[in-house]
């Protein structure tokens, strides 16, 4: 037998091992879940979907981890000072983000100065994050407070160290938000051109910059530094040298301590390690050195238990936290889908804020980040594929989930994707003008206090 043979052996064997899986678990959900026909039949595509990623994944998965010629390297020919000239560029990005808050809200019915513009961007999430960053977590006081021990602490311990510095914790929290995104695009585009050339690399991170929600990296929140931290892990521990994939797998517990979701980059530093060992690339001894260090990703996330044990007595506090005052627990995606879609069918037409801010937006997102993935999978990286389908089972099998347009701009595997269907001119063009149509209607929204989370 070959090992074509023995290869496509485990492609039919975890293929259906998959789809019994899923099947089963929809079975089983279909009969406990009395949705409407229409959102049953919403989950049905969002599992239809996910089934189709896992098919066209599994053959790139064994093939990854298998010993083969590894594609040739992308072209050398790019620009000089291309780090230094795009952290410039995304940094004015950011700032512009931030200003055009002042004359859109004006327009939107919130006359204001451009000081109490900056200032509407204490909202959401960002207020919980700001006051942590000024008082820490409390172990006493109003619920309100109490309850922000959901919000991990490695974004808001970065905000603490430059307070002195700004006398602002907003000022803080703005700035730290404008270096990480500047930073964290121009680390992106570093990560892209180890696979892609210079004007596929390129348009990846403006992609990066046009997916609906991206407008968050600006703002007071984690999403900026959690993408830094990500690219970062996944650079440094392709780097092909044990120190940086060991700096690589802390930047993973970091990322781990700075959003839950940290913990799905065990996925692709795991697939990696074993994809270097497949290809030769690490002796037994080099791997012995290496395999320890995935043990940092979750230990990241340790910490903040750690955090919450200190705080609270508890280790798994926010888990209560998130239940009781949020109503979050850890779900199925597909049911997701089945309960959004139902929210948006009972508000369209009748409440136009709920409709248009926060359900249309959310479903758009999680059926076309799964669409794209599914389209784009036999080109992908198998590791960021694999990420991805994690990264997505958890965030969007959320129980009360209000921030899928958020949640996947972090992701850096999406304007990877897209990058993939864009390739010929006239794609690429069509799709930077409907994401741009789509982020400046969603920035809108936002600016407009429309439900937009």
């Amino acid at each position: 037998m070959t090992m074509k043979d023995r290869q496509r052996i485990w492609n039919i064997a975890l293929s259906a091992l998959g789809l019994a899986a899923l099947g089963a678990l929809f079975i089983v959900w279909l009969l406990r879940r009395p949705y409407p026909l229409y959102a049953r039949a919403a989950a049905l595509l969002s599992a239809g979907l996910f089934a189709v990623l896992g098919l066209r994944f599994v053959p790139r998965w064994t093939a990854f981890w298998s010993e083969g010629e590894e594609p040739p390297a992308p072209d050398g020919n790019e620009p000089r000072h291309m780090g230094p000239k795009l952290f410039g560029a995304l940094l004015l990005a950011d700032a512009l983000v931030l200003l055009m808050s002042w004359p859109l809200r004006n327009v939107l019915g919130h006359p204001e100065t451009l000081l109490d513009a900056l200032r509407s961007w204490r909202c959401a999430d960002g207020v919980h994050y700001l006051d942590i960053a000024r008082e820490w977590y409390l172990s006493e006081g109003s619920v309100d407070r109490l309850v922000q021990l959901v919000f991990l602490p490695g974004y808001p311990l970065l905000v603490r160290l430059l307070l002195p510095l700004t006398g602002s914790d907003l000022a803080a929290g703005l700035l730290v938000s404008a270096l990480c995104f500047a930073a964290g695009g121009a680390v992106f585009y570093r990560l892209l051109r180890l696979d892609l050339p210079h004007a596929q690399a390129l348009r990846g991170v403006a992609l990066f910059c046009l997916l609906p929600g991206s407008f968050f990296f600006a703002a007071p929140m984690s999403e900026s530094l959690f993408f830094l931290l990500c690219v970062l892990c996944l650079y440094l521990a392709r780097a092909g040298r044990t120190g940086l994939w060991w700096l690589g797998c802390l930047c993973g517990a970091m990322a781990a301590f700075t959003r839950s979701l940290g913990l799905m980059l065990f996925v692709p530093l795991l697939l990696e390690l074993g994809h270097e060992f497949a290809q030769k690339r690490l002796s037994l001894r080099r791997l012995a050195l290496r395999a320890p260090g995935l043990l940092l990703v979750p230990a990241g996330f340790g910490v903040y238990c750690y955090v919450n044990y200190t705080v609270s007595g508890d280790p798994f506090r926010f888990l209560v936290y998130q239940g009781e005052h949020w109503g979050q627990h850890l779900g199925l995606f597909f049911n997701t889908a089945a309960y959004q879609t139902e929210l948006a069918v009972s508000t369209c037409g009748r409440e136009v804020v709920l409709f248009s801010g926060l359900w249309l937006p959310n479903l758009l997102c999680s059926f076309g980040a799964l669409a794209l993935l599914a389209l784009t999978a036999k080109r992908l990286r198998a590791s960021y594929t694999a990420w991805a389908m994690a990264y997505y089972v958890i965030a969007m099998g959320a129980t009360w989930l209000l921030s899928a347009p958020r949640y996947l701009a972090a992701l850096p595997v999406l304007p990877l994707a897209l990058t993939i269907p864009t390739e010929k001119r006239w794609a690429g063009s069509a799709a930077f003008a409907l994401l741009a149509i789509t982020w400046i209607l969603y920035y809108l929204a936002f600016l407009a206090r429309w439900q937009v989370w």
